[in-house]
């Protein structure tokens, strides 16, 4: 019945819904407006075939595929590579991230656009990063004889208990999943609860990812036009109903640090790269673009870190890192990439999309949690002033991503030896 409900709305009314979320999107970010044929299940123009499918919603799920792409790609070398999103970031992460692929829009959980996705392309396998649980496409999947896995899957509390009130619609679907490697106990606990059978516990694959040589040449040129200066960075920074991190940080800045020092701040949408840049002239600090290709001046106390892509060029160039989207509610930013270059990490109170690595980060000493902008901005003042402080953490946080490391051959493993059984099976029957 929940499913009849649920296709209903997809064939009627959430069709104008999805394009009005859209156009409401393409205020802030123009680019929602483009490709919309994709969204919709037209037909594809030259869809790939037989390619290893991954879809990855945004950039935080693109990045985390990397490293299983790489792995899947020791088992199947010959297969080419199709990766999805839902945004236009995420889109543009993975035309840089792989320049070899096809990358497009999935459609929405309408079942006949999902089914002309699967029927266009034929995937050789499908994975799904994180918690995306889209009921027609599982379904159309098992009906095309596609594998499909659940890979990096977390669960939180809150999430477990909205799927649980429509388990009836999630869990047929649930069961179909060729299989579900979860990052943590808690995650595949939950996972079972609402319909994934056997989930394996292999990891979190963004332990896995490391920085490129590209961004570490990036990093230091940008190193040469900052020259010798104490640099706090504030990554991914958030805005919440009307609150954005940007601002508490240049406020707390503005109070607490030595000119000398250089705040850059990176926020998580290009839409808020204005924002960050209004935010520290308003309060007079003299301010910098990243775009502008020019020497920071010894004058400037604030850069504007408006570029996507190159956020390890930005850790490796920092001396401290605080971790965006932790002091507003929306559960912070990627904590692991900073500890993967070595560097002492501060992050807020907001970690639900990161809580396990968070937890285990400060169980570990490699990052420390506080409450306000004013702390995390007088906590790092006093290890940029004070490096025998920070030094402890940033060597924790090495070892802690290195104890970690693995989750991506787990999972390609587990999915060759599975594909390898399908195709065995295949040719008996």
């Amino acid at each position: 019945m929940l499913h009849k409900i649920y296709n209903a709305l997809f064939c009627s009314i959430l069709k104008p819904l999805i394009q009005h979320y859209l156009r409401k999107r393409a205020q802030k970010n123009p680019d929602y407006l483009q490709d919309w044929a994709e969204r919709f299940g037209e037909p594809y123009p030259n869809p790939i075939q037989n390619a290893i499918w991954i879809h990855a919603v945004s950039v935080g799920e693109t990045r985390a595929a990397q490293p299983l792409i790489i792995e899947l790609q020791k088992y199947f070398p010959d297969s080419p590579l199709l990766i999805t999103q839902m945004t236009p970031t995420g889109r543009a992460t993975a035309q840089q991230l792989y320049p070899h692929a096809q990358c497009r829009y999935l459609p929405y959980d309408n079942p006949k656009w999902v089914q002309q996705f699967i029927r266009e392309h034929r995937p050789k396998l499908g994975i799904l990063m994180e918690t995306e649980i889209w009921v027609n496409l599982i379904h159309a999947c098992a009906a095309e004889n596609v594998p499909l896995f659940l890979a990096n899957a977390r669960l939180s509390e809150k999430s477990e208990r909205g799927y649980w009130k429509i388990r009836g619609l999630v869990a047929p679907a649930l069961a179909k999943l060729s299989g579900c490697y979860a990052q943590t106990i808690e995650d595949a606990e939950r996972l079972e609860k609402i319909g994934v059978k056997n989930p394996l516990i292999c990891g979190n694959t963004k332990f896995d990812i490391t920085p490129s040589a590209e961004s570490t040449k990036l990093a230091n040129e940008f190193r040469a036009r900052i020259g010798d200066r104490r640099v706090f960075l504030a990554a991914s920074t958030r805005e919440k109903d009307g609150v954005d991190e940007a601002q508490w940080i240049v406020q707390a800045w503005k109070k607490i640090a030595q000119s000398n020092d250089l705040l850059i701040i990176v926020p998580r949408h290009l839409e808020r790269f204005q924002a960050a840049f209004d935010f520290a002239r308003q309060a007079g600090l003299p301010t910098q673009k990243r775009s502008d290709n020019q020497i920071v001046q010894p004058k400037t106390q604030v850069w504007i870190g408006d570029s996507m892509g190159e956020m390890f060029a930005y850790y490796q160039t920092a001396d401290v890192v605080f971790v965006g989207g932790s002091l507003v509610e929306t559960g912070c930013q990627n904590v692991i990439e900073p500890m993967s270059c070595g560097k002492p990490v501060l992050f807020g109170q907001s970690t639900f999309n990161f809580q396990a690595a968070c937890d285990w980060a400060l169980m570990a000493g490699a990052a420390k949690q506080l409450n306000t902008a004013e702390e995390v901005v007088q906590t790092a003042c006093d290890w940029l002033h004070h490096p025998h402080l920070s030094a402890p953490i940033a060597q924790s946080a090495r070892d802690f991503v290195a104890q970690h490391h693995g989750a991506s051959a787990k999972m390609a493993q587990e999915i060759h030896q599975i594909i390898t059984k399908i195709a065995k099976d295949q040719e008996t029957s």
